[in-house]
């Protein structure tokens, strides 16, 4: 195998998050569901952001904000996602590139506008995300170039991708190109309702490709369909080659075979909005895997990654987590 250009390759839809807070009964008026993220029409959209208060606007999507953080450890990072050539897509080119990521997939001359995500946080710290797919869904096997697939150490892509069809194939793409230069690929589980739209697709998906899994509780209980954390780590250590299974406060588990690392959470001293905690943890968990670290190094680089991203709004760091190793 040769050497590589990039630690990561990150696949993903790029999407430029709109993040204000909210309560509870806002949540009830517009019927969204606590936690949970939604897609929506661009009617949708247009009416919510219009009803949301004041907020920041900033880069975003899953797999661009696991690929802000690589970057802010010092990590070389890529990242194929598809956006309008319109002033948000703009605005997420240059927020990527600008913090060292490597973005050169061609955007859209015509069609959808470039994706947003509309996030309500309430005080309770949980974010609610309702998410415009837009230009997103534009993305397919033409805009995977395979080289630079084979340039990266780790494919890493969300599992949100499914939600469009020329996406996944996109994504299959990229995980044979891996593959066949002796890279890995990696997936996060992304949402408990993602999990239930493609379960049956994931879980063949870990089996047979997958060589690093993330998910959160929620997430690997809805994927195995059982009711106990514990149940479904025993599930995923049969199936996945490694699984990193994150629980909130209670740190993070990582399993590979019969080995298991059980990893304490990062002290936080507030905890401010919940949005981007998993993506983060990715990130510096994929920082340590590409680096060399140990598999409890690399859960622990991730909950440092983590505890940062939930101390502030938004989910891109604002402290350099290269400092905080």
């Amino acid at each position: 195998m040769t050497s590589a250009a990039f630690d990561v390759l990150g696949i993903g839809n790029a999407i430029v998050d709109v993040i204000a807070r909210a309560d509870d009964r806002f949540l009830s008026k517009h019927d969204l569901t606590k936690g949970s993220m939604m897609l929506i029409d661009e009617a949708r959209a247009d009416a919510l952001y219009a009803a949301m208060g004041s907020g920041i606007e900033v880069s975003g999507g899953s797999c661009g904000n696991t690929m802000a953080g690589i970057a802010s450890f010092g990590g070389k990072g890529a990242y194929i996602g598809k956006v309008r050539n319109d002033q948000l897509g703009q605005v997420f080119g240059h927020d990527l590139r600008a913090i060292g990521v490597s973005f050169e997939t061609p955007a859209a001359t015509s069609g959808p506008a470039t994706a947003r995500c509309l996030i309500s946080v309430t005080p309770d710290a949980q974010r609610t995300m309702s998410t415009y797919l837009g230009a997103c869904t534009g993305l397919g096997p033409a805009d995977i170039d395979t080289r630079l697939v084979a340039s990266a150490q780790v494919t890493y892509v969300e599992g949100y991708l499914w939600d469009a069809p020329e996406a996944k194939k996109a994504v299959l793409k990229a995980f044979d190109a891996a593959h066949a230069a002796g890279r890995k690929v990696s997936i996060t589980l992304s949402d408990s309702f993602c999990v239930g739209r493609y379960r049956a697709e994931f879980r063949d998906l870990i089996r047979n490709q997958v060589d690093i899994l993330f998910g959160n509780e929620s997430e690997i209980t809805s994927l195995y369909e059982v009711n106990s954390f514990e149940e479904a780590l025993e599930m995923a250590r049969k199936e996945a080659k490694i699984a990193a299974l994150t629980r909130s406060e209670q740190g993070s588990v990582v399993i590979k075979g019969s080995e298991t690392y059980a990893v304490p959470a990062a002290p936080v001293a507030k905890v401010v909005d919940t949005t981007g905690a998993g993506d983060l943890y990715a990130a510096g968990f994929l920082f340590g895997f590409t680096h060399g670290k140990s598999l409890a190094e690399c859960a622990r680089l991730g909950g440092i990654a983590a505890a940062e991203i939930i101390s502030h709004v938004g989910a891109r760091p604002e402290t350099p987590l290269k400092g905080l190793m």
